[in-house]
């Protein structure tokens, strides 16, 4: 045990960069064609919170926990779970994510929230539906792309977007979890890389 300072972060993943590639190829193969309905409901999300906030709000607090809920079971539980004992971990904070979108996203609304955080909001929603580009950019090829709704970080992202630009009572706790998700991600992400 002498040369424990010679371990760098990336040793205590416990799956390389192939096998994340490889899964994340495997469940756009088992998603497809779902994605491109995905993409769809997103931009549909995306236009309703920038024409009509108020209205679209319970809609989008339902779409979103049913995304989180569709992540928890059939990516982190049935898929991540193969290669990262911690993915049983994630999957129940995606389900607790879900309920609370569901229980404290849907009581009454509150004033709407400021111009400059709703266009915010808007532009990190905008760049989650986005984020599928970052396969090819990344050398990763677009069978590995990731998408809101169907992978964790994307629809994190997704959701910290909407969170923003929605009128929401209890925005503080609702952006918790997506929010430590997406560090939990881009760390992994960065690990990857520097493996």
């Amino acid at each position: 045990m002498s040369e424990w300072w010679s371990y760098r972060p990336s040793d205590f993943l416990m799956f390389s960069a192939r096998s994340w590639g490889r899964l994340l190829q495997a469940w756009n193969e088992a998603l497809w064609p779902l994605q491109w309905g995905l993409l769809a409901a997103g931009v549909a999300l995306l236009v309703m919170a920038a024409r009509d906030p108020r209205r679209a709000r319970p809609w989008a607090n339902v779409a979103l926990a049913a995304a989180w809920a569709g992540v928890a079971w059939a990516f982190h539980w049935q898929r991540f779970a193969d290669i990262n004992t911690g993915a049983r971990w994630f999957a129940l904070a995606f389900a607790a994510q879900a309920a609370l979108l569901l229980t404290l996203g849907l009581g009454k609304a509150p004033q709407a929230p400021s111009h400059g955080l709703r266009r915010f909001g808007l532009t990190i929603a905008s760049a989650a539906l986005l984020y599928p580009l970052l396969a090819p950019l990344a050398g990763r090829g677009w069978a590995q792309a990731e998408i809101a709704g169907a992978m964790p970080d994307p629809t994190a992202l997704f959701t910290v977007g909407l969170l923003l630009a929605l009128p929401q009572r209890y925005r503080g706790v609702l952006l918790a979890i997506p929010v430590l998700a997406l560090v939990v991600g881009w760390t992994t992400a960065w690990l990857l890389r520097a493996g």
